[in-house]
C-alpha cells in the first residue's frame, strides 16, 4: 500500500534560485554563516583590522573572478556581509550560475571598512568552494551536450555544506541525486552483499514495496555490479525500480544493459557511475545511459579564484 505522506517535491523542476530556498531556508542560512564566521572570528573578532583600521572608516571594493567559471554563493555572501559588516551596500554583477571571465566583476561593495575586512576571507571561501563546484559541473554537463544522459551529483559533499553543494551544482547546469538517505531508496553493494542475482531481485522487490508503503519517496534505485545483476533486476515488475544504478561498468557493458532496459524494462533509467573522468564521460554517455553520477563534482572540485580587491579608505 502506498504512503499517504505527500510526495517530496520534484528538485529538478526548480530553477535554481527556488532549488536554493527549498534546501537553505533563510534561518539554515543564518546559522550556517554565523558558524562559519564564528570560526573566523572568535571570541576577540579581527585583531588586525581593529588595530589598523579606524572604527569610522568607510571603504568600497569589488569581488573579483580571476579565473573564468561559473559563479556561485552570492546570496551567502550577502548574508556574510549582513552578518559581518552591517550597513554594507552591495551591487550584485554576476548573481548564482552567472558565466564569468577572469577580471569580471561579481559584486561591488561600499561600507564600514572593519566590517569589509572581517568579512573577507569567509565571503570569498564560500564564494571560491560553491563556483567550484558549479564549474566543473558545467565542464562535464558541456561535454555530454547532445546525449541524452544528465550528469547529476552524490553525497559525496562537505559535512555540513550539502545543501549548497546541491546548489551549486544545479547552477552549473547539473541535476541533483537524492539529498541525503531519507528521501529516497538506493540499495547498494552492501545491502545485498553474498546474494546471487535472483536472490537480489527478490529481496529488492519486498524491500521496495516495504519502503514505498512507509516513506513518500522520490524514487527507488538498485546499483548493479555486473550485467547479471541488472538482467534480474529489470524483470522485475514494472514500477518496482525506478532506477538502476550501473556501477564501474564500460561502455560495452553499458549498452549491453540499454539494450536489455529496451526491451524488457523500458520505463527504467540507467545510471552509469563510479570512476567518472572528463576524458570518459562523452563515452559513457554515447552508450545510451539516461544519468551519470560524479562525486568529483563535489569532493574535488578546485576552488574558483576569486578575489576582493579594496579600496583605500
Amino acid at each position: 500500500m502506498p504512503s499517504s505522506r505527500p510526495a517530496p517535491k520534484d528538485l529538478a523542476s526548480l530553477s535554481p534560485d527556488a532549488l536554493f530556498d527549498e534546501l537553505v531556508p533563510p534561518p539554515e542560512l543564518r546559522a550556517l554563516v554565523a558558524r562559519a564566521l564564528a570560526e573566523d572570528l572568535g571570541a576577540e573578532g579581527d585583531v588586525t583590522g581593529e588595530a589598523m583600521v579606524p572604527a569610522t572608516a568607510a571603504g568600497r571594493g569589488v569581488v573579483r573572478a580571476r579565473a573564468a567559471g561559473v559563479v556561485c554563493g552570492v546570496r551567502v555572501a550577502m548574508e556574510v556581509l549582513a552578518q559581518a559588516a552591517p550597513g554594507c551596500r552591495a551591487s550584485v554583477h554576476a548573481p548564482d550560475a552567472s558565466r564569468v571571465q577572469a577580471g569580471d566583476a561579481v559584486l561591488s561593495l561600499e561600507g564600514p571598512m572593519r566590517g569589509l575586512l572581517a568579512a573577507e576571507r569567509t565571503m570569498l571561501n564560500f564564494m571560491g568552494h560553491l563556483s567550484g563546484i558549479s564549474t566543473l559541473t558545467a565542464r562535464f554537463a558541456e561535454l555530454v551536450a547532445g546525449t541524452r544522459a544528465q550528469v547529476l551529483d552524490t553525497r559525496k559533499t562537505v559535512p555540513g555544506l550539502r545543501m549548497l553543494a546541491k546548489h551549486a551544482v544545479r547552477c552549473g547546469g547539473g541535476t541533483n541525486h537524492r539529498i541525503g538517505l531519507f528521501d529516497a531508496m538506493l540499495v547498494k553493494d552492501n545491502h545485498v552483499a553474498g546474494l546471487e542475482p535472483a536472490a537480489m531481485a527478490a529481496a529488492v522487490a519486498e524491500a521496495a514495496s516495504r519502503a514505498r508503503a512507509a516513506h513518500a519517496l522520490r524514487f527507488v534505485e538498485v546499483e548493479c555490479d555486473s550485467v547479471e545483476q541488472f538482467r534480474a533486476i529489470a524483470g522485475l515488475p514494472a514500477g518496482t525500480v525506478d532506477y538502476a544504478l550501473l556501477d564501474n561498468m564500460d561502455p560495452p557493458h553499458l549498452a549491453e544493459c540499454v539494450r536489455i532496459r529496451d526491451a524488457h524494462a523500458p520505463r527504467m533509467l540507467l545510471e552509469a557511475s563510479g570512476g567518472v573522468r572528463i576524458d570518459s564521460v562523452r563515452a559513457i554517455a554515447e552508450a545510451g545511459v539516461d544519468r551519470i553520477s560524479i562525486g568529483a563534482l563535489t569532493h574535488s572540485a578546485p576552488a574558483l579564484d576569486v578575489a576582493l580587491d579594496v579600496e583605500a579608505p
